[in-house]
């Protein structure tokens, strides 16, 4: 503010900005006077005016205005912020902007400063209480502009992720972008399928972090996973074919990298502050072998000869309660025991005929056709081809999943294993998707499984007696 007197009395002068626009070069150039008009009329309004005083003129020619990026107004805004300015007066508001929204910011800007807002031709007039009253009002208006496009922006983008559609953000190490969509990078991929390894194995963070160091796995700038990026990728279901938007999950459309068994049982460790079962990736079937003589359950172990190699087997869990020859059988290999299953698995999976016997006893059996009692909705009779289909599949995942998810596909397809030194019997989920495992342990309800769902999978009598020189 400058101060003058006259007739002996001090006046205080309002410094004024005359900001000018025209909107293209061409108009600059065949309209010159546009600008020049606008600044005279403006001149003419400050005259009037006995507490108004000049401090700069600012004129764009040649520059739309429908945004904010203009070399004079960004000049007058950086003096706004000097306090080198009390007022900005311009010909009509659309010289300013012609953007309501930019309208709105310049409006909040002006406020800020402390700096009047004039428009001569169509009386708006932030110094007076009209004019303020009038920019209240429409900033009312642009707040609720803001939060209507909000609410709009919150809708569209739950409507993309109920589509299972990526909405953008940081991309999850493991993938890259490609036409907006979560696409599984090659190299990334392999290491994030080791990092769920690893922490499986060990279910500790700090392992998890010295093991990738030694093993020099590295992020995407070639440095060591910090401890906090590795807690984020162990939690984030996005890893499972899913989308976590505004705090729910949704299916997603891209691929998953990970199973949801490794995924699951990766989180039981940051649940709870024990462990249940630690599945090493030396046993496949931990916490699935029993002993056929003594019930008892077979425990995963090792040795290490003097030789420092590291032996692995099952070994009977009375032998470790009681003392080596509480039991008969003792122990088994572990590889050999493991090779034995899973051959035995492919070779019934293909084998329809065996399939259609087992079922066809366990459905005539165990549903109580020969009493001529019906079938209830809730125990209706096992198809075949569903069994073989499922088995299919176990063996195709078998062939292609890590150790750690080996184990965990066998602990949903595979009650249990009842191990003696003349035979092998798996006993099998026929659906394993409708099975509770955590029912398993009541009696009541296993026996309703057991005659719904299940199927006994013994060796052949041809493996069963070369089978003490295979596995022993």
């Amino acid at each position: 503010m400058d101060f003058n007197k006259k007739g002996g009395v001090m006046q205080v002068k309002l410094r004024c900005a005359i900001y000018t626009r025209v909107s293209t070069d061409n108009q600059a150039e065949v309209e010159f006077n546009s600008c020049q008009a606008q600044e005279e009329k403006i001149k003419s309004f400050i005259n009037s005016q006995e507490n108004l005083l000049v401090y700069k003129v600012y004129t764009d020619a040649g520059f739309s205005g429908a945004n904010l990026e203009r070399p004079a107004l960004q000049e007058m805004m950086r003096d706004m912020q000097e306090n080198k300015i009390n007022v900005v007066i311009v010909y009509k508001i659309d010289r300013l902007t012609r953007s309501p929204k930019d309208f709105y910011v310049l409006m909040e800007v002006f406020e800020q400063y402390k700096v009047d807002f004039i428009s001569i031709t169509e009386r708006f007039d932030t110094s007076t209480p009209s004019g303020r009253l009038l920019r209240n009002i429409m900033l009312t208006f642009a707040q609720f502009e803001r939060e209507l496009t909000s609410e709009r922006t919150k809708d569209k983008l739950l409507e993309r992720a109920n589509k299972g559609m990526w909405n953008g953000g940081g991309v999850p190490f493991g993938y890259k972008v490609v036409d907006k969509r979560l696409v599984p990078d090659e190299q990334k991929s392999q290491k994030l399928k080791q990092i769920f390894a690893i922490f499986a194995e060990t279910g500790s963070l700090a392992r998890t972090y010295q093991l990738l160091k030694e093993k020099q796995i590295f992020n995407d700038i070639n440095l060591s996973f910090s401890k906090a990026h590795l807690q984020s990728i162990l939690r984030n279901p996005v890893y499972i074919g899913k989308m976590r938007f505004s705090g729910k999950i949704y299916q997603g459309l891209h691929q998953p990298l990970i199973s949801e068994d490794l995924f699951n049982h990766v989180q039981q460790f940051h649940r709870e502050r024990f462990r249940r079962l630690r599945l090493y990736k030396d046993y496949l079937l931990a916490g699935l072998v029993h002993c056929a003589e003594c019930n008892s359950f077979m425990t995963p172990a090792h040795s290490t000869k003097k030789s420092l190699k590291r032996y692995y087997y099952y070994r009977c869990t009375k032998t470790f309660k009681q003392d080596w020859n509480a039991c008969s059988i003792r122990h088994v290999n572990a590889d050999r025991l493991e090779r034995f299953v899973i051959d035995n698995l492919k070779r019934i999976s293909v084998d329809t005929h065996y399939i259609d016997s087992s079922i066809f006893k366990l459905n005539f059996e165990a549903l109580g056709v020969h009493k001529g009692l019906e079938l209830s909705a809730s125990c209706s009779p096992i198809d075949p081809k569903t069994v073989q289909e499922n088995l299919k599949n176990l063996v195709s995942y078998l062939e292609k999943a890590s150790k750690i998810e080996q184990a965990l596909i066998m602990r949903k397809y595979i009650k249990d294993i009842l191990y003696s030194k003349e035979s092998i019997q798996i006993n099998m989920l026929c659906h394993p998707e409708l099975i509770d495992r955590q029912s398993i342990k009541n009696p009541a309800p296993l026996l309703n499984i057991q005659a719904c769902g299940w199927v006994g999978a013994a060796a052949s009598p041809a493996v069963q007696e070369n089978f003490l020189a295979q596995i022993e």
